[in-house]
């Protein structure tokens, strides 16, 4: 059966940003980069997307990737990290309070000195929860481009620069990153966690919650995955897979960027990345004075940096990983619950105007 030429475009199109972003990712990860999977595809499908190639990912497939990913994410929690959050309740209410006040002031930095919309600017200022924020940016009007740049800034300069100030200051040993290995689950398992996180994935999407097609499925997952009933997570080719692929969405936003406009983007990257690691490190200095702690760990359980790749550092670094994971994981937990309500709110007072 032939397709219309209009079909063939798009799956050539598709391919062609599915295997530059593949490529790119491979690639990172060869070098050791952060975050390397999605950090490489975004990075090779937005340079060949600015010189020129016609990229795309269609609406359908983004949403499967966007459920996919939801569901890996919520497979972090679980019985042992919830029984952790009861173990550390000053420390966790100040990263809370940390969290706030970093998502307000890079907020109003971007909003006030750069000039960026205010959901742009919310999605900039996210200290953490990568591949959410772009998730949920990519179901809005935000300005893509330089949310991405803004937030892969942050990661690369935390994930390479936390060991190495560790390290300069006598703290920890500068490890060798290896990515986590989780274990599958079994069919059935996997069976009901698709069924668990498609439905509020979808109740939500109707509702037109910001980012409910991630965020419904991570809350099906975290909800299995936190009572017991689920095991293990989803095949980590599949991951890989759509982790690829959510960078190929994020990348061929790039279309029609000039390089003044690149420059425009990493000024307020430096800056944002500034602001925002000017009020972690004012409450690490709070919770160094308030429980006998290491410095260290304080450090890596405060950071904003990439979730996963600061339990990998925790554990490389011989530091506290129960502490460290049960900290991040709570911020992770408050962005991904956060900003999609605070987005939520002032895309309909933006609305209203």
């Amino acid at each position: 059966m032939n397709l219309p030429e209009s079909n063939r475009s798009v799956l050539r199109r598709t391919a062609e940003a599915l295997l530059i972003g593949a490529a790119g990712g491979g690639a990172a990860s060869l070098v050791g980069m952060p975050a390397a999977l999605i950090s490489g595809s975004v990075l090779a499908v937005a340079a060949a997307a600015i010189a020129g190639r016609p990229l795309m990912i269609p609406p359908p497939l983004a949403r499967g990737v966007f459920v996919v990913i939801g569901m890996a994410l919520g497979a972090i929690v679980t019985p042992e990290t919830l029984r952790g959050f009861a173990a550390y309740p000053l420390t966790l209410l100040l990263l809370a309070v940390s969290t706030y006040g970093m998502i307000a002031a890079t907020t109003f930095y971007l909003y006030k000195v750069h000039r960026w919309d205010p959901l742009s600017a919310l999605f900039g200022a996210s200290p953490g929860a990568l591949a959410q924020v772009m998730a949920m940016a990519a179901e809005t009007d935000a300005e893509m481009r330089a949310i991405v740049i803004v937030q892969t800034i942050r990661v690369v300069m935390l994930t390479v620069g936390v060991p190495s100030g560790l390290e300069l200051f006598g703290l920890a040993d500068l490890p060798v990153i290896r990515g986590p290995v989780g274990t599958t689950a079994a069919p059935l398992d996997l069976l009901l966690l698709v069924v668990a996180s498609l439905v509020p994935a979808l109740i939500l999407h109707r509702l037109r919650f910001s980012g409910g097609w991630l965020f419904g499925a991570m809350l099906g997952s975290a909800l299995l995955h936190g009572s017991g009933v689920v095991h293990g997570t989803l095949p980590g080719w599949l991951v890989s897979v759509t982790v690829i692929a959510l960078g190929a969405i994020t990348g061929a936003r790039f279309a029609n960027t000039s390089l003044r406009m690149l420059l425009v983007f990493l000024r307020a990257a430096f800056g944002s990345f500034a602001v925002a690691i000017t009020v972690a490190a004012a409450f690490m200095v709070a919770v160094a004075w308030v429980v006998d702690e290491r410095p260290a760990n304080i450090v890596i359980a405060f950071v904003p940096g990439a979730q996963d790749t600061m339990m990998v550092l925790a554990l490389a670094l011989h530091l506290d990983p129960v502490f460290v994971a049960v900290h991040q994981i709570a911020r992770y937990l408050i962005v991904s619950a956060s900003i999609p309500v605070i987005a939520g709110t002032l895309r309909a007072r933006l609305t209203k105007r």
